[in-house]
This record gives structure tokens, sequence and C-alpha cells, in this order.
């Protein structure tokens, strides 16, 4: 995955969507390999940075004009189509690296792209 970096001058503002979206790439990387426990919460990634979760979804919103939870759902659904299209693992242990109950994992997934993982995974490996 990608490392954002805005090319913004370097504001409070822009320093804390920085910061914002280091954690959550590290977040992410942690869920791709297993490693994470549970899905952070605006609460969880505000702590790290030391300030309020109102504050830093406002701030993100501002800055990007997308709510922290847009942002954190894009890059989940990015590391899903890769775990579903770079290996063999079955969904459901997919669903369960990523801290998903498989259905629900299932029903997250077809939100975004209108397809179940199985459905995805066939249609791009053929």
């Amino acid at each position: 995955m990608k490392p954002y970096h805005t090319d913004l001058k370097m504001t409070r503002p822009n320093e804390i969507v920085e910061k914002y979206l280091f954690e959550l790439d590290k977040h992410m990387a942690d869920l791709k390999q297993g490693k994470a426990k549970s899905i952070f919460k605006i609460q969880d990634l505000a702590e790290l940075l030391f300030i309020h979760p109102t504050h830093l979804s406002n701030t993100i919103q501002q800055v990007l004009g997308k709510s922290p939870c847009d942002i954190y759902e894009e890059r989940l659904m990015t590391v899903a189509k890769e775990l579903i299209l770079t290996s063999n693992t079955s969904i459901s242990k997919i669903a369960q690296t990523l801290t998903f109950d498989p259905s629900n994992f299932s029903k997250f997934f077809k939100r975004f792209e209108k397809l179940t993982p199985k459905q995805f995974r066939e249609r791009h490996l053929q």
C-alpha cells in the first residue's frame, strides 16, 4: 500500500492528517499480516495523536474532504482486495485476518464492490 503524503504547506491541520494517515497505514499493515486484534476506532487513532476524536474528525474532513471512516474503509477495501487476489487463502480466513466475522465481511465487501469477495476473486482471476 502506498503511503499518503500531502504536497501542502505543513500547517497544524496538515500535520495532523499526515500523522493520522501514517498511523492508519501502520494499522493496515498490521491487519494485513494478521497482527491486529481489532480494528481501530477514531478514538484509538486520536489517542495515538494525543488529540480529541472530534478535533481529529473535523480536521480530516476539513483537509481531505472525507470523513475518517470513509478513508479507513477505502484503505481496508484496498487491503481486502489485495489479500483476495494475491493469495489462495479462504475468504473466511481473510475475513478473520481483517478482524471480521465472515458474514459481516461479505456484507461490508459487497457494499463497496457490488460483488461478494468470492465473486470478486472469481471474476478477477479468470
